[in-house]
């Protein structure tokens, strides 16, 4: 390594721009420092529950588990799995929202020896049809609302592998219900039939050892995570135990936090980024994990003021949502330390606001399911840059054991500054997906991730996140990036959320159209709004259509869906005349 802190070149390798890493130099010196992660993040909960057994590891609602009661807890619910029949290597579902429950289901599927499955809990009967099928689930953890309402249908219809159904409500471990824990342990009562619910608490209360089942190796499989299936069914990412571990542990040491930090679930804990840097991180560095059950702005604020929270992460669209609410001040925000934002690049005039208004700064990071969340953030010490030419936030830089570069259609690669597909390869990469070889083959041959963004790096090592390959607009031949049409329209003070996609044009072929929302309050036209993008973009670029919707459809993790904004604009079958 050079001075500056520069990998020292490879003399007998090729020269390639990415290959000594041009970012070393940015990162401080416990990004660039070697990490030694457990095996597993369960045994980093281990060892927080040997470390601090009394402090408080999950507050919801009022109610709070310390690490030996969540330990004790999880151990018996690993034990009724194991009586049940579940066996190491066996797929558990788990299909609930940010609640105490999750987190129990969760470590005591890996006490048991099993394989997680999160599940999106607004999955319908043909998504959860699919993954049940496909990981041939043999447990599920859900609802009770949920069992009744989606899952009994699926898990006890023809072909279904589901043989152990645990269920819970929401208002369980909340005050003034009687089955709040800690608490007497429940009466066991009779296996009953496969497929019967039995209480997830009851069997938590039970006081049942946790099944004598071999550890986690870093290399066996943590979690199925199941993509948005964008291009054909969902595929189901294997997170191994070892990348899990790895990333949450880069989390810790990059942004030091001291033990015993808050840390607020904000993103789901079903969505990789919560998994790993909310509940992983926090369950290693013995801290303590605020739920609130689903995202509201204002339940939000009022936790933040409440439990003064040290550390969050969360989508884009929340950070909006939280700045728009007419309670939110500065004091709401001024415990964090670390807040972070991921599952989509940030827009720059969302992070001036919510530094100039709030206080808040924002940091923006970069990951997919297939890097078990992030692998490149901006360092704790340094503040993103904007491109001058496109306007676009640095997503940060990539980590000191992350192999990344840019390539070009053929695979080579391209030069400093200049866009292509981002790819990826490192300790926190997937070994593949779950059965799918041909889809491995093709998304990581050699191991190396093919993340189909395409981004750019810049010549201090800064990476630029583009846009995807498939959302790219064609308008006349040119290259629209629906993100550079978004960021302009961040910019405008009465924009809340935008989203720009590509419709189907005679004339050119693709035309740009817009779907915005506007701020509390805010008023502007749909004339005014496609007015000031022609003002700063080139003519192709700006959006020949403008719709104004109170709210842009998102995913639970709150990631503004472009394709059902691309049918709803195809359905429509209308582009303006507008500057032919």
């Amino acid at each position: 390594m050079t001075e500056d802190g520069r990998a020292a070149p490879d003399r007998d390798g090729p020269a390639t721009p990415y290959r000594d890493k041009p970012w070393l130099h940015l990162l401080s010196d416990a990004q660039r420092a070697p990490v030694a992660p457990p095996p597993s993040v369960l045994h980093a909960f281990r060892g927080s529950v040997r470390a601090a057994p009394d402090r408080t590891a999950l507050v919801y609602a009022g109610t709070r588990l310390d690490y030996a009661a969540t330990d004790a807890l999880t151990d018996s619910v690993a034990g009724h799995l194991a009586a049940r029949g579940v066996r190491p290597g066996d797929r558990v579902a788990v299909m609930m929202q940010n609640t105490p429950h999750f987190v129990l289901a969760v470590l005591a599927a890996w006490k048991a020896g099993a394989v997680v499955v999160p599940l999106n809990p607004m999955y319908k009967a043909g998504e959860l049809t699919h993954v049940l099928g496909d990981a041939e689930v043999s447990a599920v953890v859900c609802t009770t609302g949920t069992w009744e309402a989606v899952l009994r249908p699926v898990a006890t219809g023809p072909g279904s592998t589901v043989h152990t159904v645990l269920t819970a409500d929401d208002r369980d471990l909340t005050p003034g219900d009687a089955r709040h824990a800690p608490g007497p342990p429940h009466a066991h009562h009779a296996p009953g039939p496969p497929q019967a619910p039995h209480d997830l608490l009851a069997a938590a209360h039970r006081g049942l050892p946790a099944p004598a089942v071999p550890a986690p190796a870093p290399s066996d499989t943590a979690l199925i995570s199941y993509t948005s299936g964008t291009s054909g069914a969902p595929k189901g990412a294997m997170n191994t135990h070892g990348a899990l571990a790895y990333n949450a542990e880069r989390q810790r040491t990059a942004h030091p936090l001291p033990e015993g930090s808050v840390y607020f679930a904000l993103a789901p804990l079903f969505h990789i980024t919560g998994m790993v840097c909310q509940l992983a991180t926090c369950l290693g560095n013995a801290g303590t994990l605020v739920l609130a059950h689903r995202f509201d702005p204002g339940t939000v604020l009022d936790a933040f003021l409440e439990h003064r929270p040290h550390y969050t992460v969360g989508p884009a669209t929340a950070f909006m949502a939280l700045a728009a609410h007419p309670a939110a001040t500065p004091e709401h925000f001024r415990s964090f330390r670390i807040a972070s934002s991921g599952g989509a690049p940030l827009p720059p005039a969302l992070v001036e606001r919510l530094r100039a208004d709030l206080g808040l700064d924002l940091r923006n990071g970069y990951g997919l399911t297939e890097t078990t969340a992030h692998c490149a953030s901006v360092p704790p010490h340094r503040r993103a840059p904007v491109d001058p030419a496109s306007g676009t936030l640095s997503v940060g830089v990539p980590g000191a054991d992350t192999e990344l570069r840019i390539v070009d259609d053929h695979g080579a690669d391209v030069p400093l500054g200049t866009p292509g597909e981002i790819l990826v390869r490192g300790p926190q990469v997937v070994p593949g997906y779950w059965r799918r070889p041909r889809a491995t083959a093709a998304a990581l041959p050699g191991g190396e991730l093919r993340t189909g963004d395409v981004g750019f790096m810049d010549a201090d090592g800064w990476l630029y996140v583009v846009d995807r390959k498939k959302d790219m607009i064609n308008a006349s031949g040119f290259k629209v990036w629906p993100r550079e049409v978004e960021d302009v329209l961040y910019a405008h003070p009465a924009v809340r959320e935008a989203a720009v996609v590509g419709v189907p044009d005679a004339y050119r072929g693709e035309s740009v159209k817009a779907y915005v929302s506007l701020r509390p309050g805010a008023g502007a036209e749909p004339a005014e709004l496609a007015a000031y993008c022609a003002d700063r973009l080139a003519a192709y670029k700006y959006p020949r259509e403008v719709e104004i919707l109170p709210d842009l459809p998102k995913t639970t993790s709150g990631k503004i869906l472009r394709r059902e904004l691309r049918d709803r604009a195809a359905g429509t079958g209308r582009i303006s005349p507008v500057d032919r």
